[in-house]
């Protein structure tokens, strides 16, 4: 099962990623190109326990190529992706920690790549599925 070390290693195991982190924190947010494709967002009010009000301490927010990729994994009651209004429109979903054991590695691993696959540029991209021979 999935754990928070696989989120690390495949994001930066990625070519061309860069991390940058907010001063003061231990919430890494991985880049490729200057653009965001994977970041641990801090607690917010926006995203909380329903039954407790407490907010969740461990989202991570990992893009998605279109609106209908985010709807078919926030849809699907087999994995832990959701959302919140405040992602409404923006190409992401989001995943608590806690929950990244109901995905297997390989499907975060899919996931990931995804999401840096729709951030990087056409020509990094390319670059990358033909070098997995899946372009």
């Amino acid at each position: 099962m999935a754990k928070v070390a696989d989120v690390h290693e495949v994001a930066l195991g990625m070519p061309h990623v860069t991390v940058w982190q907010k001063e003061n924190t231990d919430r890494p947010v991985y880049q490729v190109g200057g653009k965001s494709f994977v970041f641990f967002r801090t607690p917010r009010p926006d995203a909380f326990d329903p039954d407790t009000g407490e907010r969740y301490d461990d989202v991570i927010v990992i893009w998605v190529e279109s609106e209908e990729e985010k709807l078919a994994l926030v849809s699907d009651d087999s994995n832990p992706f959701f959302t919140i209004p405040h992602f409404n429109g923006h190409p992401s979903v989001l995943v608590r920690a806690s929950h990244l054991d109901k995905l297997t590695k390989k499907e975060l691993t899919e996931v990931i790549q995804d999401a840096w696959l729709c951030r990087a540029s056409n020509r990094r991209a390319t670059d990358w599925l033909t070098a997995h021979r899946l372009h």
